[in-house]
């Protein structure tokens, strides 16, 4: 088939979504959104003004006057992308532990996605967000290798954490995203599985852009 003109990239916390995506968008000449980036981005403001993050109402009027834009990385410390929070680089605060609650936006990441040429990665973008993506993907790792390269980043940036702490972090992350009542993670019926155990970044984006591509 020709290049699909929204693709649609889900998985687990640590399989390199954004990573990945970021470079499929770039590859393709594609506008690419993170939708991880996104909520994190309202939560830490949320938590800066000391909103209830279980506040619907709040959240959603917030997440509309703040001003996000994700673009390009502008350091070389090992992102993937650079995000503002109303112009601050706040890529690496939205990581925070403290930073693990989002607010739902499914209405308005369709409306975007309708312009078509973009690469939109998540949890639930090809089940809930982009069911009719034309290409989607369900890019994972083992626990146990996500754990490896999360503890690599975070060594990158000088944070030490015990590998065995991270690995339990991302089973009880894949526990709680697996068995959630909204839009639980799981693989579209039609979505390619891509598993990056063992494989470097360009040989992860080989694979990824060589399905996109099919």
């Amino acid at each position: 088939m020709a290049t699909p003109r929204t693709v649609a990239i889900d998985g687990p916390a640590g399989a390199g979504k954004s990573t990945i995506g970021a470079l499929v968008a770039e590859r393709l000449g594609y506008l690419f959104l993170d939708t991880g980036a996104m909520y994190r981005a309202v939560a830490l403001a949320a938590l800066r003004r000391g909103i209830d993050p279980d506040d619907a109402e709040r959240l959603s009027t917030l997440a509309r006057q703040i001003r996000i834009a994700i673009g390009p990385p502008t350091v070389r410390d090992g992102r993937a992308y650079t995000v503002l929070l109303d112009g601050a680089d706040v890529t690496w605060a939205i990581r925070g532990d403290d930073v693990d609650r989002i607010v739902s936006q499914v209405a308005r990441k369709r409306e975007m996605a309708k312009r078509g040429r973009i690469v939109m990665v998540g949890r639930d973008i090809g089940t809930v967000v982009l069911p009719e993506a034309d290409r989607k993907v369900f890019l994972t790792a083992s626990a146990a290798e996500r754990a490896r390269r999360r503890e690599e980043e975070l060594a990158a940036r000088g944070d030490k954490r015990s590998r065995q702490d991270l690995l339990r972090e991302i089973l009880r992350r894949d526990e709680l995203d697996s068995k959630r009542t909204v839009a639980p993670l799981r693989a579209a019926e039609d979505a390619i599985l891509v598993e990056t155990d063992g494989l470097s970044v360009r040989e992860a984006l080989d694979r990824v852009l060589q399905v996109t591509r099919a």
